[in-house]
């Protein structure tokens, strides 16, 4: 079910209603129901997807519970209780689990070794299970091509066919999800539940479910132990940050995309302003699409009474790569930061191994976005990007918004903004395009004289320039807030602010499209 569809529509409000109206009295009721509308929503694709997320969430949380029994009493702990709730895992201290009188009986040393091997199994377990799907359905046919290409390249013949696999619709969110648990559980930072229901629910959340953001069980899922009371300012925000994600979506992503596919359809028979503009495009198509879903997805969870973590934080007006790393995707950054980064050694040795483990992360990011080279070549660029401001300690220069206290950015700001947005862009040529070849084809003619030339597209294209303007500045003046338009003309009359809301609702119905699916929903 796509947020941009009338079904969404449908589905909405009346979920809501009966959330508020029916259900939320009852801790286990109200989780049961988010259960069945997320499941229904995630269903509407096909219902065979429910299969892989109920397997994923059995089987995290089967692997939870059993690190339970192995866990001793540790300090730092993180509950995922609420506060007073009787805890139903039962904690294994070290002076009971062992008989000092016994000679039988192993030493506490001995004792922490198997608990600690036992831990590392069902991890294991976790993480082959999840991984080994998500590695089957994304990447199965992507290495047997390249297996295949490679046989070829050493002069031999070989006939190994491809399956016809369907990749189900957020596997890479969710499956991060879940991991997100079970390793947490694992280093003793968070207490396994015993609830499944609010477990499954956490796993599935309709509103962020398919594309994120990518959140962690220490956030979310305690949002499912609690009691929570309709908050009008809170849903009034929800509805605004709605609303501006849809304009994200909707208006600017959608109506990027018709220039964005005509630049990247036979780029070698189109002169390079065409070019420039449909890579300049798509740049705004990408940001519009995956940010405006996160904004849909974060409001949506403020009408149900649900804090979802912030995923873009106005990445186009970075002053650098690092900056802007720091503010796209947030939430697949800081997971590969915290599960991937860290336990590599992050920096904490010496600089040519933290370089080694900077070029890991970003290559295994590209590979995340989707089983082709050209993701990896995107993700080793902006490694390239990244690197030097990491070896000259630059990385971290750029930490707070640009133009703080300014309404305007100073030319050197600027400057640093539109070069980091221009090695952007150029970054986006490679995961746009389907293949290698066309990527090289794009970029060789591209930097060619009819860069000058005037660009031979639908007169529509000037006028929508109009738009990303537009967008460019609502997002300069909001920049300060969680998005856009959160807090814009609160200190205006009521019918600037009601004209503003008004005049994006219409935008929204007049520049609406065919329905379109989501950028990230293949990955």
């Amino acid at each position: 079910m796509l947020f941009n569809s009338y079904e969404y529509l449908i589905f909405l409000p009346v979920v809501f209603l009966l959330y508020w109206y029916v259900f939320s009295k009852n801790l286990k009721v109200r989780n049961f129901f988010l259960l069945a509308a997320s499941y229904l929503f995630y269903g509407w694709w096909d219902w065979r997807f429910l299969f892989l997320i109920i397997a994923s969430s059995a089987v995290d949380y089967w692997c939870g519970l059993k690190m339970a029994t192995v866990i001793s009493n540790e300090e730092g702990v993180k509950s995922i209780r609420p506060k007073g709730e009787i805890s139903s895992v039962k904690e294994i201290s070290p002076s009971a689990s062992s008989n000092r009188n016994d000679p039988k009986s192993k030493s506490p040393r001995t004792q922490r070794v198997v608990s600690l091997t036992r831990k590392k199994l069902y991890l294991a377990i976790s993480l082959a299970f999840n991984l080994g799907l998500l590695g089957f359905f994304k990447y199965f046919n992507f290495f047997i091509e390249s297996s295949v290409d490679f046989i070829n390249l050493l002069g031999f013949q070989a006939n190994i066919h491809t399956l016809n696999i369907i990749l189900p619709v957020g596997i890479s969110f969710y499956t991060f999800q879940t991991l997100s648990y079970t390793i947490d559980v694992y280093r003793g930072k968070l207490e396994p539940t015993q609830d499944w229901m609010a477990f499954f629910a956490y796993v599935s959340f309709f509103p962020q479910l398919v594309a994120g953001p990518i959140e962690r069980a220490s956030n979310l899922l305690p949002q499912f132990f609690q009691k929570k009371s309709f908050e009008y300012t809170l849903a009034m925000d929800g509805l605004r940050q709605i609303l501006w994600g849809l304009f994200m979506k909707v208006v600017i992503a959608d109506n990027c995309a018709v220039f964005v596919n005509q630049a990247f359809t036979n780029p070698e028979s189109q002169p390079a302003s065409n070019l420039l503009i449909g890579a300049v495009f798509f740049s705004f198509q990408i940001y519009g699409d995956f940010a405006g879903y996160s904004n849909i997805a974060i409001g949506t969870g403020k009408l149900f009474g649900f804090h979802l973590m912030q995923n873009f934080a106005f990445p186009y007006f970075s002053r650098d790569i690092a900056e802007f790393w720091r503010r796209w995707h947030i939430s697949l950054s800081t997971w590969f930061r915290d599960y991937l980064y860290i336990p590599l050694g992050g920096s904490m040795g010496s600089k040519t191994q933290s370089l080694r483990n900077i070029l890991i992360i970003f290559l295994v990011s590209g590979f995340w976005h989707g089983a082709n080279w050209t993701f990896i070549i995107w993700g080793g660029i902006n490694a390239l990007l990244f690197i030097p401001l990491f070896w000259f300690g630059k990385n971290r220069v750029n930490i707070g918004i640009v133009a703080q206290n300014r309404s305007l950015p100073t030319f050197y700001d600027l400057g640093q903004v539109l070069l980091t947005f221009s090695v952007t862009t150029l970054a986006w040529i490679f995961f746009r395009s389907p293949d290698l070849n066309t990527a090289g084809t794009y970029i060789t003619h591209l930097f060619s004289s009819s860069i000058l030339s005037m660009p031979k597209m639908d007169i529509r294209v000037y006028l929508f320039i109009g738009w990303v303007l537009i967008f460019i500045i609502l997002e300069w003046m909001g920049r300060r807030e969680e998005f856009a338009i959160q807090k814009m003309a609160f200190r205006k009359p009521a019918i600037i602010r009601y004209g503003l809301y008004y005049g994006l609702v219409m935008a929204v119905f007049l520049f609406a499209r065919k329905e379109q699916e989501f950028i990230y929903f293949q990955f």
